[in-house]
């Protein structure tokens, strides 16, 4: 855990007036500029006070290692929190000693329950942030549970509780230890569910890439679901998060620079010139050939990625639909843009949007109340039956987060629940 510090600059700034210029010839002296205001300068801040740790009862303590010998069913491994430093210090008998090592193993355990055990770039191209634990509430919950005495309680209020966690977890009990390569499966698709929010909202749309799927689901059911075509190997998807606030019908394709060489200079393709008479981008114009089909999700975001129609709806009959140059073609998006805007009595019914597309006229139309979109990377998941479903890692990204979710070695407790 990367402990917050706190830096206090004082300074200020000083206005040196300009010298006096005289002109060589008639020696006049040129009037003095006037003085700049002086910089404000910051109020010193208070510096963060880091309180010791809190003094453990060695019955507590117990109950902490009992939770790190079980944690293997979470899909973590027991060995990444040091369970002999922590027998070593509920032997020594000294309460300091105990209150530091607790406390350490509390902080790692909670972390990875909440944020994940894999961290930073071993996650590959994920984008999203989870809210879930800061250093502020690690420490709350620490200090709460120790005086309160509900240890593993605490811990397990941090565990996800979306149902496919559930079933990966069930699958995961009744995997046999033998059969290794199924097992860190499992439990690489467990961990990267810590790495999402716990609390997903109430209605979402979630895209799952390797599955190819994309679904809304609205109070833990799914009331929709259709296939999805995302980035090709050379352009894949990245996983994000975005608030979805409407769609545009009939829209306008701004092409991108990555595929401008593809498009240039072609039929269909609108040149945009700027002042100098030189092409600064180019666009294609809603229609028939248009690459977004009749509508795209507006749901800005760093990436530039967004749900949308197609011109190329032959393409979800393929099995492999990694095709795209990232963003995410949906099938039959049309229903689920309907399905959005008419939730919370919108106005905008199935007819109006049919008449919106017949006008060709470019038109935004916004939901009543908008919802976040996820998209994610799980290559196993659980059907409705409870069975796990094992979809191809298309963008090869498992290997490298099974090595991470193996590394034995103990994570320092500067780093703890850092991002």
């Amino acid at each position: 855990m990367r402990r917050l510090k706190s830096l206090i600059l004082f300074g200020a700034v000083a206005a040196f007036p300009g010298a006096l210029a005289y002109a060589q010839v008639a020696q006049t002296p040129q009037a003095l500029p006037p003085a700049a205001p002086p910089a404000a300068v910051p109020a010193p801040q208070p510096p963060v006070v880091v309180l010791p740790p809190p003094l453990w009862d060695p019955r507590d303590a117990q109950e902490l290692l009992a939770f790190i010998s079980q944690i293997g069913g979470e899909g973590l491994d027991p060995a990444d929190y040091d369970p002999a430093g922590l027998i070593a210090a509920l032997r020594s008998g000294n309460p300091q000693v105990l209150a530091q090592v607790a406390s350490d193993r509390f902080n790692r355990v909670a972390s990875d329950l909440a944020l994940g055990h894999v961290r930073g770039k071993e996650r590959e191209d994920w984008h999203i942030p989870d809210p879930d634990l800061d250093n502020g509430r690690l420490d709350q919950l620490l200090r709460a549970a120790v005086a309160e005495r509900r240890v593993s309680h605490t811990l397990r209020s941090l565990l996800p509780t979306h149902p496919q966690y559930r079933d990966l977890k069930n699958a995961l009990s009744i995997t046999p230890r033998s059969e290794v390569a199924k097992s860190n499966r499992i439990r690489l698709n467990m961990d990267r569910w810590r790495w999402l929010p716990r609390d997903l909202g109430a209605k979402y749309v979630i895209v799952n890439v390797p599955a190819y799927y994309v679904a809304l689901v609205e109070n833990g059911t799914t009331r929709w679901r259709q296939r999805a075509i995302a980035g090709a190997i050379k352009t894949p998807t990245p996983m994000l998060t975005a608030t979805a606030s409407g769609v545009i019908l009939n829209p306008w394709w701004e092409v991108p620079k990555s595929i401008e060489p593809e498009v240039r200079g072609k039929k269909g393709y609108v040149p945009v010139k700027g002042k100098d008479g030189k092409v600064q981008r180019w666009r294609q114009p809603p229609g028939p050939s248009n690459a977004l089909g009749h509508l795209k999700f507006v749901m800005p975001n760093p990436k530039a990625i967004f749900l949308h129609d197609t011109n190329a709806r032959s393409r979800f009959n393929n099995d492999v639909r990694s095709l795209s140059h990232g963003c995410i073609r949906t099938q039959n998006v049309l229903d689920l843009a309907t399905e959005l805007l008419t939730d919370d009595a919108g106005e905008w019914t199935r007819e109006k949007i049919d008449e919106a597309l017949a006008s060709k006229k470019t038109v935004q139309a916004n939901f009543v109340k908008p919802l976040p979109v996820y998209i994610v990377y799980f290559s196993s998941a659980a059907a409705t039956d409870g069975r796990i479903v094992n979809y191809t890692d298309v963008y090869k990204r498992d290997a490298k987060v099974i090595a991470a979710l193996l590394d034995q070695q103990p994570k320092p407790a500067s780093a703890v629940a850092s991002r």
